[in-house]
């Protein structure tokens, strides 16, 4: 069992920045990934980035493309994510998931093995 645990969510004003991060508790296979959805109320959790954590190949939705930036420190077993250039619609709870590299290239959030809590980030004047 692989537990994550984000942290890094808050209040930010629109155009401003934040970093989240997602640690895991244990490792699991050199072909799986990490990924960041999010869920806004009233809507379907959605995808946001991904890394393959053996190749470091990235992914990103083209909503948040050229504003966020997922990155992984194997070491430590994390990733993060950099947020740019927020907008409100930004705005909702920040999920880390984990799975395999069919899951974490499409950004198919039912092929994920392991999700985090969530971590609320809002951005709002």
């Amino acid at each position: 069992q692989v537990h994550l645990v984000e942290s890094g969510g808050g209040l930010v004003q629109p155009g401003g920045s934040l970093t989240l991060s997602c640690a895991a508790s244990a490792r699991t296979f050199s072909s799986y990934g990490k990924g960041w959805f999010r869920q806004a109320p009233g809507k379907e959790r959605e995808f946001v980035a991904a890394v393959l954590m053996s190749s470091g190949s990235t992914y990103y939705s083209k909503s948040v493309q050229d504003r966020f930036t997922i990155s992984r420190d194997n070491g430590l077993n994390t990733v993060y994510l950099q947020m740019n250039s927020l907008k409100p619609e930004d705005t909702a709870v920040y999920y880390c998931a984990e799975g395999p590299a069919w899951a974490i290239t499409s950004g198919n959030p039912g092929g994920m093995d392991y999700w985090g809590k969530g971590t609320l980030v809002t951005v709002s004047s």
